[in-house]
């Protein structure tokens, strides 16, 4: 919401990827692109590159917590050596061989790497919802993985039936 004074989230989308009454959230911000390709990153990790695509691929801030570790958020199947499962068609790998598999155009059909993350602790996201903090959808992947990041807070507030830029950043008094 634009109310949301954090500048870690301030018109960012923010898919979450795990959420527990116990543990709290995980969730990867998608829209925040960072000044770092994909090829820049895969030089980094003594990765060779002989994709364009991936080499071209900008690299985007997933959240203000442990911005050294990299995600890959991706559609297809689960075959890499550390990946959680989102839904049935999204998925979040944190292991090397997705990388290299991308570096030599044998990666999944759509994906985003990221550094960081975002969490909540128990109880935390839900209250941040309840103070209208942030607007909640369904997963639409063509809002992930085919809409221009500086396109896609305003978007998701469309897919919603809102226009955001009409939205008061501070509550009105009678």
């Amino acid at each position: 919401m634009p109310a949301l004074n954090d500048p870690n989230f301030y018109k960012t989308i923010t898919l979450i990827c795990e959420h527990t009454p116990e543990e709290g959230a995980m969730g990867i911000v998608l829209n925040q692109p960072t000044n770092i390709t994909a090829s820049e990153l895969l030089t980094q990790l003594n990765i060779h590159s002989d994709s364009a695509a991936a080499n071209e691929q900008p690299v985007f801030a997933g959240g203000p917590m442990q911005t050294d570790r990299g995600f890959i958020l991706h559609s297809g199947t689960s075959e890499w050596k550390s990946t959680m499962q989102i839904t049935p068609e999204l998925h979040l790998t944190s292991s090397h061989d997705i990388l290299e598999a991308m570096a030599s155009d044998r990666g999944p059909g759509s994906a985003l790497i990221v550094l960081g993350y975002a969490g909540w602790a128990p109880g935390q996201l839900e209250a941040e919802i309840s103070a209208n903090s942030w607007l909640t959808m369904e997963y639409r992947p063509e809002l992930v993985f085919s809409t221009p990041a500086e396109e896609q807070w305003i978007t998701a507030g469309n897919m919603l039936g809102i226009d955001l830029n009409l939205l008061a950043s501070h509550p009105g008094h009678a």
